[in-house]
């Protein structure tokens, strides 16, 4: 059975998990080496509690990720919503740094948790588009229904794969240049809804 995401103990449990997690990782120094038992002995739950909110460690490493860059986005982005062309510059440039801590602070032996990471954030970035496309949603739109929801899937990869892929050899370019390069490209996908 699911549990319900909004109820107050739901919430502070799942706090309480990641809470766990990260003080593992500062003592560790990589994700590989942390099981679900060294989570649930630090958080003092049982791991029965830790499968009634995740399915495996792997789920919760794809929370971990998703909750990790909302936090960063929301220093950012503090109401978590796109407004303008400003705040998808915004999105864009946050992203990039983000992508480059995530690799300064991975281990050779994170490296098979990077697709799952890769695909959390990328649903956060959709997710922020896709909301802000169906705020300005009118009669002069001009994306059709069917297409916002591609659209935003593109951008988002768009955003996220120049990221990462700039994140592997970042003295190549200044953030400030891939920002306004990838800014180009999405203002031109979006310039209907925008």
């Amino acid at each position: 059975m699911p549990v319900n995401l909004n109820d107050p103990r739901v919430k502070r449990t799942r706090q309480l998990l990641l809470q766990s997690f990260m003080d593992l990782l500062e003592q560790k120094k990589n994700i590989y080496s942390i099981s679900v038992q060294d989570i649930t002995a630090r958080a003092t739950v049982n791991r029965s509690t830790f499968y009634a909110h995740f399915e495996d460690k792997y789920a919760f490493l794809e929370c971990w990720m998703s909750v990790k860059f909302r936090k960063v986005m929301e220093m950012h982005l503090p109401d978590y919503e796109l407004t303008g062309m400003s705040d998808l510059r915004t999105l864009i440039q946050a992203t990039f740094v983000f992508s480059a801590r995530l690799r300064e602070y991975t281990s050779p032996g994170d490296v098979q948790f990077e697709p799952m990471f890769e695909i959390a954030i990328q649903k956060e970035i959709e997710q922020l588009l896709l909301r802000w496309m169906r705020q300005r949603e009118g009669p002069q739109t001009s994306i059709a229904k069917g297409m916002m929801e591609t659209t935003a899937e593109v951008i988002s990869w768009g955003i996220f794969g120049s990221a990462m892929q700039w994140s592997r050899h970042p003295g190549q370019r200044t953030v400030e240049t891939m920002t306004r390069n990838v800014l180009a490209v999405a203002m031109t996908v979006l310039a209907p809804v925008s």
